[in-house]
């Protein structure tokens, strides 16, 4: 599947598809709720689904393709996602897609399979999840998902449904209070302001693992300012051994997005240095690795790197 960003509005022109003609006296079809107790999760069908995608402007969106009679496993993963999202108290809203009764959804997103998690972010879809999870798997996932959108400042939250995905220009959704200050400075390019209310944050819950994040991240974005990328990078290719020059290289490129280079790069440093420098080295990969999530695979595989590199 292309990770295309939609064009908005009409990001996946639906508008030529066929619908029923509502029966005379029958309601208008609408999303509605898997069950009462989930309220940020809606069963999604062609008119709604534009809407639904466009709620990822605000907070994350995930879109789940099933069917029940071709895949049972497809189904409880649906459903497990319903219950795991709504753990998030609405940092997800799930839109739930059963293939069978809505074909021409499956066939505009291009489906190659069955199950299908698709993650949409700013009008962005990117495949999250291909085969089936247990729940425990599920919930580890999201909260990865969460901890790296939250340091990449999306900390925005659904408002719960209650039955119904509000158009585009309907309701409105909202930010977590919480992180409001910190996005508020970062929407306006004041990073400084940022890290200080992140840091507050931090100061008041050290287990907050989202404040910890965004503040991991907005430090790196601090520390980044004006800074010149070909500039940095001959001085660290001249200074293979010189703290400072590496660190800002590495910085450089976990805001590129090149996150393994940058662990890479500070794993080697630590490798070929000591005492002091070595210290330096090995804590500011550490804030490197609290800016991608504890549970990211690529931390996991550069801690075992930094022991190695250590011992």
């Amino acid at each position: 599947m292309t990770q295309q960003p939609f064009s908005r509005p009409g990001a996946i022109d639906l508008s030529g598809l066929g619908r029923p003609a509502p029966q005379a006296g029958a309601p208008a079809p609408h999303p509605t709720s898997p069950t009462g107790a989930h309220s940020y999760s809606v069963t999604v069908d062609e008119q709604s689904f534009q809407g639904l995608l466009e709620q990822s402007t605000t907070a994350p969106v995930l879109l789940a393709f099933y069917s029940r009679s071709r895949m049972p496993e497809s189904g409880q993963l649906a459903d497990d996602l319903a219950t795991v999202v709504e753990e998030h108290e609405g940092r997800y809203l799930l839109g739930l897609v059963d293939i069978d009764a809505t074909p021409q959804i499956a066939q505009a997103m291009q489906i190659p399979s069955i199950p299908l998690v698709v993650a949409v972010v700013d009008g962005r879809p990117m495949p999250l999840l291909q085969d089936p999870l247990p729940i425990d798997e599920l919930r580890t996932a999201l909260t990865q998902v969460a901890q790296q959108l939250t340091a990449q400042g999306i900390t925005g939250r659904h408002q719960p449904r209650t039955g119904a995905v509000p158009d585009a220009e309907g309701e409105e959704e909202t930010v977590d209070p919480r992180y409001a200050p910190a996005q508020d400075a970062l929407a306006a390019g004041d990073i400084d302001a940022a890290v200080a209310e992140y840091q507050k944050l931090v100061d008041a819950n050290p287990a907050d693992v989202e404040a910890a994040g965004g503040l991991a991240i907005a430090k790196v974005m601090q520390r980044t300012q004006g800074v010149d990328l070909a500039a940095a990078r001959a001085a660290a290719a001249d200074n293979p051994d010189d703290v400072d020059a590496q660190t800002m290289v590495a910085d450089l490129d976990m805001l590129g997005g090149h996150v393994e280079d940058a662990f890479a790069r500070l794993v080697g440093l630590v490798a070929r240095t000591s005492d002091k420098d070595r210290e330096r080295a090995r804590d500011h990969l550490l804030g490197l690795f609290a800016a991608v999530g504890n549970d990211d695979p690529r931390v996991l595989a550069g801690r075992r790197n930094l022991a190695s590199a250590l011992f």
